[in-house]
C-alpha cells in the first residue's frame, strides 16, 4: 500500500528532514510512527498525502509512483488519502455539517449523497446530533472527531494522523485510538505518528522509529 525505496525530503538551507527512507506499510495495517520532536514524523506523512514531495528516492502509495504523478493526478490521490492534524484546521465560521462535507463539495458529489454521507460520518464518531453547531462551541475532543469524520468522509484508504491525541486526555485519547481501530477493521490502513508512549502501550500494533530523519527500528 505504501513503499519507500530510498526516500529523502531536503527543504530549504540544506535540512534534511528525512534521509534514505525504505518502508513498506501492507495494505490494511495498522503502524504508528514514533520518535522524537523532530525525529521527522510530520514529514513523512506530508509525503505519503502529496502535501509535499519527496527530494529523492521513489515513493509509491497504493501502486500510484507519486513521483511521477503531475498536478492533474494530484486531488484524485488526495481523495483516497484522510488526513487528520493534532490542530484540527476546521473552519470555524462554518458549522460541523459543512466542516465534514468540505471534501465532498470540493470533489463535486450531489447535494443528496454529500448529506446521506457526512451524516453517516457524524454518526461513526458519534457528533450526528452535533452537525448544526458551530465548531467554537465544542470540546477539544469533539472538535478532533469532527477531523475525523472529514477524513473519513470520502472513504480513504489511507488514513493518517498527526499526533491524533496531543492535546487530549488519555480518556479521550482512548476513545479516538477505539475510532482509528474501527476503520481499521473494516481494511483501512491507518498510520499515527505519536509519542504519546501511553497510547503506544493500549496496542500491540507495529511501531516504526524514527531517529533523525532515518528509521531506526521497524521497518
Amino acid at each position: 500500500m505504501i513503499r519507500f525505496d530510498n526516500v529523502s525530503k531536503t527543504y530549504a538551507g540544506g535540512f534534511d528532514a528525512l534521509s534514505d527512507i525504505t518502508l513498506h506499510v501492507a495494505p490494511g495495517e495498522f503502524v504508528f510512527l514514533t520518535g522524537h520532536s523532530g525525529a521527522g514524523k510530520s514529514s513523512l506523512l506530508k509525503l505519503v498525502a502529496l502535501v509535499e514531495r519527496a527530494t529523492r528516492g521513489r515513493l509509491v502509495v497504493d501502486g500510484r509512483d507519486l513521483g511521477r504523478l503531475g498536478r492533474r493526478g494530484v486531488p484524485e490521490h488526495r481523495r483516497q488519502i484522510g488526513f487528520i492534524f493534532q490542530d484540527h484546521r476546521l473552519l470555524m465560521d462554518r458549522t460541523v455539517f459543512d466542516n465534514v462535507a468540505l471534501p465532498l463539495v470540493v470533489a463535486g458529489h450531489p447535494a443528496a449523497e454529500t448529506a446521506r454521507r457526512v451524516r453517516a460520518a457524524l454518526d461513526k464518531v458519534g457528533l450526528l446530533h452535533k452537525e448544526r453547531a458551530a465548531p467554537r462551541t465544542l470540546s477539544s475532543g469533539e472538535q478532533q472527531r469532527v477531523g475525523i469524520a472529514r477524513a473519513v468522509v470520502n472513504r480513504p484508504k489511507v488514513l493518517l494522523a498527526d499526533e491524533p491525541t496531543g492535546n487530549l486526555d488519555p480518556a479521550l485519547g482512548r476513545d479516538i485510538l477505539q475510532l482509528f481501530a474501527q476503520f481499521n477493521a473494516i481494511g483501512v490502513t491507518v498510520l499515527i505518528a505519536t509519542h504519546d508512549l501511553a497510547l503506544l502501550e493500549q496496542v500491540p500494533h507495529r511501531r516504526v522509529t524514527l531517529h533523525a530523519g532515518r528509521v531506526e527500528a521497524g521497518a
